[in-house]
């Protein structure tokens, strides 16, 4: 069973390459189709209605066509969950016209998501307001790799490549100013 991983792992590895250099589609398909149970279920999760999460599957399918080609994937089933959940934040930010904020999975943000729905507006804006306030306090490390991997959506390689940080020093920084922002937030 370990070698059959193993061997699942190198293909798809190799089924990212090839895809990153020609562009082709039935590649792609081969690589997406194993997880297209996986995003269903992340899209369910969040929209909370099949017919969405259908369309959400092959509208990130689509997305993937684009992404693929200039993104650096090292463990496409992580990324491709992430990049699904953040798909769905975007669909439900934009259903419901505000502005929430995933940091984790099961977060105290993710948690809001369903009760900023009954928030009158100035309570959703005295929240971001408070949220945004607490990222500046986090240190400049902090903050500025929270900011890219969240916000921006970019892999800890790319934050590396862009902010010069050592790779490990990247995940130290995201995750220690993850927990920062929670711990500011709960405060107040």
């Amino acid at each position: 069973m370990a070698f059959q991983k193993r061997v699942e792992k190198h293909n798809e590895a190799d089924l990212l390459s090839r895809y990153k250099s020609t562009g082709e589609l039935h590649i792609l398909g081969v690589l997406y189709e194993p997880y297209m149970p996986l995003v269903y279920g992340v899209c369910l999760k969040y929209l909370k209605d099949e017919a969405r999460s259908e369309d959400a599957v092959m509208q990130i399918f689509e997305q993937l066509i684009q992404k693929l080609r200039i993104h650096t994937v090292n463990n496409f089933k992580s990324w491709l969950y992430s990049f699904a959940r953040n798909y769905c934040l975007m669909e439900l930010r934009a259903a419901n016209k505000e502005t929430t904020i995933s940091i984790e999975e099961n977060s105290f943000m993710e948690n809001e998501l369903v009760e900023h729905q009954f928030l009158g507006e100035d309570m959703l804006e005295s929240k971001l307001t408070q949220m945004e306030k607490c990222l500046e306090q986090l240190n400049m490390e902090q903050r500025e790799c929270v900011r890219l991997f969240y916000l921006d959506q970019k892999c800890y390689k790319e934050i590396s490549d862009l902010t010069g940080y050592d790779l490990s020093k990247v995940k130290s920084y995201i995750q220690n100013g993850k927990r920062n922002l929670k711990i500011c937030m709960e405060k107040k």
